[in-house]
């Protein structure tokens, strides 16, 4: 039995840490804000099996100016921020190739492929159950044209195994009947299913996982220190030392990772929710919008509007126009809902690929890193906690983390 620190109680966090229990091993929670404290909290809470698709793709090179310069952009960038930015943004496009897109897509398949091996035990934990949603994701195209300018995507989708179903504007009405008829085509992806409390959920697991033994400290980890037979990690609170330690930090992790040798040019993608109360009876299921780049998801407490990209660092400053865009676009496609509440801002840890880092660090083979998973984190959670365990315990794993390594940058 090994005693190994998590960095980070978001989904990936709490995932390893459940992985790592399983296996008999002492764990120690290193988060201020405790669970769901970060992007966890915030997110559209669905199981994009689907998502395999990364932001970086060929029509970037057509696209960006629009996005960068339109109203109602769901990308926006600060421009202040560029100088800190390029480098970053520079990758992102050269990892928009034809041949680079479809191998990070194609990389993606392979984990989303597996990503409900990951969570199906944990998922008979009583406590956990009532959470699930079962109902598939549906993404809207508001016109003919938008949705056969996506034809190609969702053909890559297909021949990766993404099981998708095309529905016509009867269809798309059926199914959700208080949605405004502005969508000419949906598409409806098997397997796909949703939280109804991502924040709750992660509450519940790090419960569980005390009731095991495990140890929840709330502090930062502030500095890793590889040696031979451990490491020590230091705090605000001190120092110790665990054999291991898994760096599931999220935007976060860049310090910590270039610490134990590893340069990532690791950004944040700040991301924005909006909560209408008492409107989950609006739709059935998570509801993307595909040209406005957000999801309505009905959730507990009440309809969560999620979504879009902000290119600004990680300062507290929300972007009033693309609240703005979710407001207006969410009552535009559900007239029924009243005014928002609890406007959010969350920090997504995203990479110029598209891809998270999963393995072992350069420094030491007692630091694993899982971390960048942008949009996915939820999804992936899981898998990339039993990533984490095979790593620590020395097994063979059966998947190919030489795409997600920290030196392919």
């Amino acid at each position: 039995m090994a005693n190994v620190a998590v960095i980070g109680a978001g989904f990936v966090g709490l995932s390893s840490a459940w992985w790592l229990v399983r296996d008999g091993h002492q764990v120690t929670l290193y988060d201020p804000a405790g669970a769901a404290g970060g992007a966890s909290f915030g997110n559209a809470g669905t199981f994009a099996n689907y998502a395999c698709i990364p932001v970086n793709n060929p029509t970037v090179f057509r696209d960006l100016p629009h996005y960068l310069l339109s109203g109602d952009s769901p990308l926006r960038l600060r421009w202040g921020y560029l100088p800190q930015l390029m480098p970053w943004l520079l990758g992102f496009l050269r990892s928009s190739t034809t041949a680079r897109y479809t191998r990070s897509a194609t990389a993606l398949a392979m984990l989303l492929g597996r990503a409900q091996q990951g969570y199906a035990e944990m998922l008979t934990l009583s406590s956990l159950q009532g959470f699930v949603r079962p109902r598939e994701c549906l993404y809207l195209y508001s016109s003919v044209s938008t949705f056969e300018a996506s034809l190609p995507t969702l053909e890559l989708r297909r021949s990766l195994g993404v099981k998708t179903r095309i529905l016509d504007q009867e269809a798309v009405q059926a199914l959700e009947p208080s949605l405004q008829p502005l969508f000419a085509r949906g598409a409806l992806f098997e397997g796909s299913w949703h939280l109804s409390d991502p924040s709750a959920f992660l509450q519940a697991l790090q419960s569980w996982l005390v009731a095991q033994g495990m140890q929840v400290r709330a502090t930062a980890a502030q500095a890793l220190q590889p040696q031979a037979e451990g490491v020590v990690l230091q705090t605000a609170e001190g120092s110790a030392r665990h054999d291991y330690v898994a760096v599931c930090a999220g935007a976060h992790s860049k310090a910590l990772a270039a610490q134990c040798g590893d340069h990532v040019p690791l950004e944040a993608e700040r991301g924005y929710h909006l909560m209408f109360p008492g409107a989950s009876h609006l739709v059935s299921r998570p509801v993307g919008w595909a040209e406005r780049g957000f999801y309505m998801t009905p959730m507990a407490e009440g309809l969560r509007v999620a979504g879009t990209v902000e290119l600004a660092g990680m300062g507290p400053q929300k972007h009033q126009g693309l609240l703005d865009l979710l407001r207006f676009s969410s009552q535009r496609a559900l007239p029924q809902l009243g005014q928002p509440v609890a406007p959010w801002l969350g920090f997504r840890p995203t990479l110029p690929d598209g891809l998270p880092v999963l393995g072992r660090s350069s420094a030491s083979a007692r630091v694993v890193y899982a971390f960048g998973h942008q949009h996915i984190g939820l999804t992936l959670g899981g898998l990339s906690g039993m990533v984490v365990a095979d790593q620590v315990a020395g097994r063979a794993c059966d998947l190919d983390l030489k795409p997600f390594s920290a030196t392919r940058f």
